[in-house]
Order: structure tokens, then sequence, then C-alpha cells
């Protein structure tokens, strides 16, 4: 399964990796792909995540989702593990990307649960387990119910780990849950944020990571944050870094995220060919609006 599958456990600043493509948004662009990998890991993140949310997986057909992950693995060369994200409605779907990613080298895998017709916790635990036993693979549970129509207790998440769900991206926005989770069932499972305005409560908190959309666009920052809330328990040196992400964080959750953070990208001179339609860019007023967040957190743009 290749070098990647041999990290050892999931930790710290994984990006949730948004999907550059090309101008005319038909394919993905390798080598904007590329660059962007080798610039965030360069900075510090310490793992990344394609075909999330962020990443826009509704929007790619299965063979450019299979594409995604290959080049995601080949880019990332071993320096870091990729935890490919798996969307999918059906079981037959989902297992086939598993074992698709499996063999390509991922090191473990990000599953959302099917997100028009919820599935109850006994099909969602059959399905998580047919996905684990076809890959092998540890498995991110991709907690996000307004999504999934799917709320489950703490417990029942927890519960997750009798499949081979290792791992939980929370997005949430249920703090007190979140926290029954780090401090009640960490036994079975491993909590990560996955809610950007709690990211300084999770590290602040003892969560053993963050999967961060917004690390595309703060990918410095991020990592600033992780090394002095987590690593270094500088709660005051941490705050002041809050003080500069937090805004931004709080605008990307106000809007479609993948336009968002694609744009705030755009805004520092970073090309991402857009998004797929019927998405867009953001423009005019909130453009600007997202163009002053970045300039007050000291970043560098180019309009």
């Amino acid at each position: 399964m290749g070098s990647a599958s041999n990290h050892k456990d999931l930790t710290g600043i994984l990006v949730a990796l948004t999907t550059p493509f090309t101008d005319d948004s038909s394919k993905i662009d390798e080598g904007r792909l590329k660059a962007h990998i080798d610039n965030l890991i360069q900075i510090g993140v310490h793992g990344i995540v394609p075909g999330g949310t962020t990443g826009e997986f509704t929007a790619l057909t299965t063979a450019e989702r299979k594409e995604l992950v290959e080049l995601c693995i080949k880019y990332a060369a071993g320096r870091v593990p990729v935890v490919a994200g798996i969307g999918a409605l059906s079981t037959v779907e989902g297992t086939d990307l598993a074992a698709h990613h499996a063999k390509a080298g991922a090191s473990a895998l990000m599953v959302v649960p099917p997100f028009y017709d919820p599935v109850n916790l006994k099909q969602l635990k059959e399905m998580l387990g047919e996905i684990h036993k076809t890959s092998g693979l540890d498995i991110l549970y991709y907690n996000i119910p307004s999504a999934s129509g799917l709320t489950l207790s703490p417990k029942e998440i927890a519960s997750l780990s009798e499949v081979g769900v290792k791992y939980l991206k929370d997005t949430s926005g249920n703090a007190p849950a979140f926290t029954e989770l780090l401090f009640g069932h960490a036994d079975k499972i491993t909590a990560f944020n996955g809610w950007d305005t709690l990211t300084f409560y999770g590290m602040a908190a003892g969560a053993k990571g963050s999967v961060w959309g917004a690390t595309n666009v703060i990918p410095e920052l991020s990592v600033q944050l992780w090394n002095t809330v987590a690593v270094n328990g500088d709660l005051k040196k941490g705050r002041e870094l809050w003080q500069k992400i937090w805004p931004i964080c709080a605008f990307l959750e106000e809007h479609n995220y993948p336009a968002a953070v694609k744009t705030g990208m755009e805004l520092q001179g970073i090309k991402t060919g857009g998004l797929r339609k019927p998405f867009g860019l953001l423009e005019g007023e909130t453009r600007q609006e997202l163009l002053g967040l970045l300039k007050n957190a000291g970043l560098k743009t180019v309009s």
C-alpha cells in the first residue's frame, strides 16, 4: 500500500484540501495541485485530506475522485499522510472508492455518511464496516449533521470504533458533545475538530488535531496556532493569533465554504480555476469583505 500507509497516528493540522481546476474548470490542474501541496507541506502542515467538502467532491466524477487521490499521494511523496475522502450514497460506491484509495497508498479514509437520505446507526455501521474490511485502513468519521441529516450522540459516535473508525472529524458545531468525545470517549475514538470557529477551543481542550479547510488560505497562521497552543501550551499568545484567525473562520462559515476558501486563495494570487457550476467564486462586496479580513490578519494580497 505504499510508504505513506506506514505513518504513525494522525495528528496536527490536516488540511481539508481544495481541488484546483484548469481555468475552464474542465479538469483537475495537476501543476496547481502539486504547487499547493508542496507549499502546505513546506509551511509545516501535518497531513492532507483530499476529496472532502472543501475539495468539492460532489462536483467531481468518480474517475476524477480517484485521480485526485492518486495525485495527492504522488505529490505528498510520503512526507505527510494522505487521508482520502469518501462520500458515497451507496455502499457499493463507497467500497469501490475505498478499495481504490487503499491500493493507491492512502494512510486512512475520511468517510461522510450518505447525505441525501439519512441512514440509521445500524446501517451506518454496516457501511463503515464494509469500507474498513475492503480497505484495511483506519476510518476518520466525518460527523456533519447539517449535511448528512444524521445526528449521533457522543456514545453512538464512540461505538463506531467497533467497525474500524479510529478518528472523528467533528463538524457538528456542538462544543459540549465535542468535549464529551474528547474527555469521555478518548479510549475509543480520537476526536479532531472540524468546525472552523471552534478550532482554538479544540486545541486548548487537547484535541489531537484539526481537519481544517481554512488552512488553504492561512497555512502559516494555522501551523503557528497549532505550535503555540497544542505543542507549547501558550494560551496567551494563542489568543493573539486567534484574534487574527477567528474573523476569517467566521466569514468562511457564513458563505459557500469551498467558494470562500478558493476566493481567499485567489486574493493572495493563488490560481484555483474557480468552482464548477452552478457554484462560483465570491464577488462584489462579499469578496471585498474577505480581502479586508485577510489584510487585517497581515496576509499579503494581490488585490
